[in-house]
C-alpha cells in the first residue's frame, strides 16, 4: 500500500486513474484514444464543455466571470497576470507571504511599479502578515492563498475596494469560499484540479482591455475568453483529466462536502503534531495550512529514521521543500481520511519507540 503525500504533482482520485486509462485506448466508445483526438471535434468540444460549466457550477460563479483552461502553470501567471493589468505608469500591490509570492513580485516590476504592502519573510514566512494598508489607487491586489512550500493560508479574503487577484494553486476548490469577490483567479492543475501542464483562470471581463501596451495574442485574456479556451492546440490529455477529476469532486457532493473532510484530516493531524513533542510545527497556529502541513524535528537524527520509517511503511511524499526542510504533509481534496489516520498511528508510535 502506498500512501501518497506528495505536494505536486499529487494524488488523484483513482476513479480518475481508472477513467483515463480506459480512454487512452478506446475515448468513450469511438476506438479512438483521447490522446488522438482532434482538438476541434465535437468529441472534444464536449470536454471542454463540462469541464468548464462544472468549474462554473464548482466555484458558484456569476455571468460576470469567464472560465479558462491555459497551457502552463502558475508561474506563467506571474507575468500574463501584470502584462494585462498593469500600465506601465500604475502601481500594483502585492502580499509577500512566501516563496510563490516573491517570484510574482519579481515578474510583475517588469509591467509596472510593484507596491509590497507586507511581508513575512522576517520569521521565514512562517505567518501570513496582519493589519497592513493597500493602497485604494492601486490596479489590483495580488496575494496568494495558500503558501505550499511554507504551509500557511489565508483564512478570510481581505476587505478592500481594489481588484483582488489571487494565486490559489493549492488550495482551490479544498473549502466554500465567495469566488465572485475576485477579479482575477488562477491556480496551476496539479493539486486540486487535475494533471499538470494546465492552468485554470477565472477573470472578470471587466477588468481586461485597459493597458496601453500592445499584447501578445496568446498573452491576451480576452483571445482565449473569444476561442472558448481553444486559441491554439491545448494539452488535450490534461484538459481530460482536469474535466473527470471536477466531475468527481461534484460527484463527492462539492466543495461544501470536501472541505468537511479536509478538516477532518487537517484537525487530527495538527492534533497529533501538538501533543508529540519530537515533532514541532514551524507555523503560526492561526496561519496553518489545511492543505499542506509543515513540521520538522529537532534531532537531525531523529528526521533521518522518521523518514526512513515512513518509506518502510509506504508513505511518499514527506520531505519538506529543499528551501525550508523538515516535512510536509499534503492533504489535497483526493487523499483519503484513512492514510492521515494511518500517517498519525505510525507518528504515535515512533513518538513513544523514540522517547
Amino acid at each position: 500500500m502506498v500512501y501518497n503525500f506528495n505536494g505536486g504533482p499529487s494524488i488523484l482520485p483513482k476513479e480518475v486513474f481508472e477513467e483515463a486509462s480506459r480512454a487512452i485506448l478506446d475515448f468513450n466508445g469511438t476506438g479512438l484514444s483521447i490522446l488522438e483526438i482532434g482538438h476541434r471535434t465535437a468529441l472534444f468540444q464536449e470536454v471542454v464543455d463540462e469541464l468548464r460549466v462544472t468549474a462554473r457550477e464548482l466555484m458558484g460563479l456569476d455571468a460576470e466571470h469567464e472560465v479558462l483552461f491555459l497551457h502552463g502553470g502558475a508561474s506563467t501567471q506571474f507575468f500574463q497576470v501584470p502584462m494585462n493589468l498593469l500600465n506601465q505608469d500604475a502601481t500594483a500591490a502585492y502580499l509577500d507571504g512566501g516563496e510563490w509570492g516573491r517570484k510574482a513580485i519579481k515578474e510583475a516590476k517588469l509591467f509596472g511599479t510593484v507596491e509590497v504592502v507586507a511581508s513575512s519573510k522576517d520569521k521565514n514566512y512562517t505567518y501570513i502578515p496582519k493589519g497592513y494598508t493597500i493602497p485604494p489607487a492601486a490596479a489590483y491586489f495580488h496575494y496568494t492563498t495558500n503558501n505550499t512550500i511554507e504551509g500557511t493560508q489565508m483564512h478570510a479574503i481581505p476587505e478592500t475596494s481594489v481588484p483582488l487577484v489571487a494565486d490559489m494553486s493549492s488550495d482551490i476548490l479544498s473549502h466554500v469560499m465567495d469566488f465572485n469577490r475576485f477579479a482575477l483567479i488562477y491556480a496551476g492543475a496539479q493539486k486540486n484540479i487535475g494533471a499538470a501542464g494546465v492552468n485554470l483562470v477565472v477573470v472578470r471581463k471587466d477588468i481586461l482591455g485597459k493597458v496601453q501596451r500592445p499584447l501578445p495574442t496568446m498573452m491576451d485574456y480576452r483571445q482565449h475568453i473569444e476561442a472558448g479556451s481553444l486559441l491554439n492546440t491545448p494539452p488535450v490529455f490534461a484538459f481530460y483529466v482536469c474535466m473527470l477529476t471536477l466531475r468527481w469532486l461534484k460527484q463527492q457532493g462539492g466543495v461544501s462536502a470536501i472541505e468537511k473532510i479536509n478538516d477532518r484530516k487537517a484537525a487530527l493531524l495538527y492534533q497529533t503534531l501538538d501533543s508529540l513533542p519530537m515533532f514541532r510545527p514551524t507555523v503560526a497556529k492561526e496561519d496553518r495550512s489545511k492543505m499542506n502541513v509543515v513540521f520538522v524535528m529537532d534531532d537531525p537524527e531523529l528526521e533521518k529514521s522518521f523518514l526512513a520509517t515512513c518509506k518502510e511503511h509506504g508513505m511518499v511524499g514527506i520531505k519538506g521543500h529543499r528551501s525550508v526542510g523538515g516535512f510536509r504533509i499534503s492533504l489535497y481534496n483526493a487523499l483519503p481520511l484513512e492514510s492521515v489516520e494511518v500517517l498519525t498511528e505510525l507518528m504515535n508510535d515512533f513518538a513513544h519507540t523514540k522517547a
